[in-house]
């Protein structure tokens, strides 16, 4: 008997109403993650794939969540088996430029034409991936004459993001799952979010606004006035043009209360890792994170820090 491929095993309870389509699906899974980045035409090597390909595509009453679905599931099989999931979100722009495509938007700059991307990537404290649980797709409006764009509110993908997450921990309460994001998650309202729902899922966030505590303080001033913690090491790797090298990190964390600008408060833990001595002409790598999660103690700064290294170690630094 020969062994089910990955994407059989992926796909095994895939259902698109048709047997074709579902095997379709299955192989076009395979050859597209054999080149990731290579068109449809290279990755399915033949005229004859390649169309039926496109045939698959161009099916009006399938949505991309109907193939993901499967996936999802496994997934979350995957997730059940941890004790600590970390749920990492981050914007990809699908660059369409130069393409005759309907329903695309601007990008960066208003004449690049394409979509965004906003998916859910699951992983372990140890790297392994576990699988995307959740994407949200949008083209941006044109801006208009006053330069305002239409459409809904885009930071909306932050706080829908942790939605999608809690709902994920309150089907797996065995299971602690961690949502991590980079400066643009930095909301108040996702904050107020997490807590009223009772922080099913807890948040690590990168901060990027140095705000105004109760006392009148600026928050990233505060934590660091105080004692730090300790010092860290790691191997920062190589990436977009620059060597890999060894950095050193000193820490802070203090636990501090956020206005939540309705006369209540958010608690949160705000550690900052600064480094020290960087090499001549390269920037420090300083991190400002804010969490739920409480910190007792050094080694819990750290686990908060390493868990956000992640992030990095898979995306792109801004």
């Amino acid at each position: 008997m020969v062994a089910a491929s990955w994407a059989e095993a992926e796909f095994r309870d895939i259902d698109l109403g048709d047997r074709r389509l579902n095997r379709r699906a299955v192989l076009l899974a395979e050859s597209l993650a054999k080149n990731p980045s290579a068109s449809i035409p290279s990755a399915c090597g033949g005229w004859a794939e390649t169309a039926a390909a496109y045939r698959f595509l161009s099916q009006d009453r399938l949505e991309w969540h109907d193939i993901l679905t499967p996936h999802w599931q496994c997934a979350a099989e995957r997730m059940r088996a941890c004790e600590v999931v970390l749920c990492i979100q981050d914007t990809t722009e699908l660059d369409f430029d130069g393409k005759a495509t309907a329903g695309l938007g601007p990008l960066s700059y208003e004449a690049q034409r394409g979509m965004y991307l906003h998916p859910t990537y699951a992983v372990t404290p140890a790297r392994e991936p576990l699988g995307v649980l959740d994407a949200w797709m949008w083209a941006r409006e044109p801006k208009g004459a006053d330069g305002k764009r239409a459409g809904l509110k885009e930071s909306t993908r932050w706080i829908e993001g942790y939605e999608r997450v809690a709902e994920q921990a309150l089907a797996m309460p065995a299971t602690r799952l961690v949502y991590v994001a980079d400066r643009e998650a930095d909301i108040l309202a996702l904050m107020v979010k997490a807590r009223d729902l009772g922080h099913p899922a807890d948040w690590l966030i990168r901060s990027q606004h140095n705000r105004a505590l109760p006392d009148g303080e600026r928050l990233w001033h505060q934590v660091t006035a105080g004692e730090p913690l300790g010092e860290i090491r790691f191997t920062q790797a190589a990436r977009q043009g620059q060597k890999a090298r060894e950095v050193r990190q000193r820490i802070w964390a203090q636990r501090v209360e956020l206005s939540d600008a309705a006369r209540g408060v958010v608690s949160a833990t705000c550690i900052v890792a600064r480094e020290l001595a960087p090499p001549p002409g390269v920037k420090p790598i300083e991190w400002r994170l804010l969490s739920n999660r409480e910190v007792g103690d050094f080694e819990a700064a750290v686990q908060l820090i390493d868990w956000y290294r992640a992030r990095w170690e898979i995306g792109v630094s801004r």
